[in-house]
């Protein structure tokens, strides 16, 4: 080998030395403990978008679909029992009928995600990936609880959109209507979150669901005024809840509530608190969930 050559190889190794000692010194970044804070928000987002992308993806089953029954209610009154010629006092059937409909269907989709969603992770064995992440009681009841309210109130938005094409529907009070569709819609999933944790199968689930969600939904003033009740029903029907979630709704839209709009207030939201109490001592003790 010339000197040429071996000047221009040993020029070469010094060069290639000198890049592997600077890769090799180079300053890898040390991992750190990430502070979460008094609210693990991203933890708390993660499962909230989850639960609502759960639903999303068999949308034609949890939104379409109760729209579609909920519009063969609505024409089974309207053809079946002359509902279209019938009134509430002065309030045309269909227009009264309508909100009591979709707040039925508030009650069983918001009741429905959040159940499903913890017993289907009970049954399959997967329930631990959300036990085990750094989320607290409280933060795990509102994620849950706040996607079966999205639900609740997009089946709600899409159910209304439908029928307002045959119901003239117009809102006479936004706050009530806010307010009414929240409350109902947070109600029903913190009780199907303590179905969804108390049943150990869907046999239970579906006997809370056929004895106590369903009837409560048909018979608390869906498809009638409480005011033709007889003694002693309609004093029980002013300590329902359901009955209050569905007049305070209906009055939204027409302006006539067959009860007291402030003790609804009150029940829904002492409902609420007493629901959201009782799930989040389940999580803290992890009643049914980590036996």
């Amino acid at each position: 080998m010339s000197e040429t050559e071996n000047f221009l190889a040993q020029g070469f190794n010094e060069r290639k030395s000198q890049r592997d000692t600077v890769a090799e010194t180079k300053v890898v970044p040390m991992l750190t403990t990430r502070r979460i804070g008094p609210i693990n928000w991203i933890g708390l987002r993660t499962l909230y978008v989850k639960e609502v992308r759960r639903f999303l993806k068999v949308y034609s089953q949890t939104i379409l679909a109760p729209a579609v029954t909920t519009l063969i209610f609505m024409t089974i009154f309207a053809l079946a029992l002359g509902g279209a010629v019938r009134t509430i006092g002065d309030v045309p059937f269909m227009i009264f009928l309508a909100p009591g409909l979709v707040m039925m269907a508030i009650v069983q989709n918001s009741f429905a995600n959040t159940s499903s969603t913890i017993m289907i992770g009970k049954v399959q064995g997967c329930i631990v990936d959300v036990l085990m992440p750094p989320l607290s009681p409280s933060e795990l009841t509102l994620a849950f609880a706040m996607g079966g309210v999205s639900r609740g109130v997009l089946v709600a938005i899409v159910t209304a959109t439908a029928m307002s094409v045959y119901v003239p529907l117009a809102i006479y009070d936004y706050a009530a209507l806010i307010f009414y569709a929240l409350a109902a819609s947070m109600m029903l999933s913190l009780m199907g979150l303590i179905a969804g944790i108390w049943a150990e199968k869907f046999d239970s689930m579906a006997a809370v669901t056929n004895f106590m969600i369903t009837p409560l939904a048909f018979l608390s003033g869906t498809f009638y005024s409480v005011e033709r009740l007889p003694e002693p029903w309609f004093t029980v029907s002013q300590i329902n809840p359901f009955f209050y979630m569905i007049d305070g709704f209906r009055y939204a839209f027409i302006g006539r509530a067959d009860g007291s709009l402030l003790i609804g207030i009150l029940i829904l939201t002492i409902s609420n608190a007493l629901l959201w109490f009782t799930v989040r001592r389940m999580f803290v003790n992890g009643y049914k969930l980590k036996e």
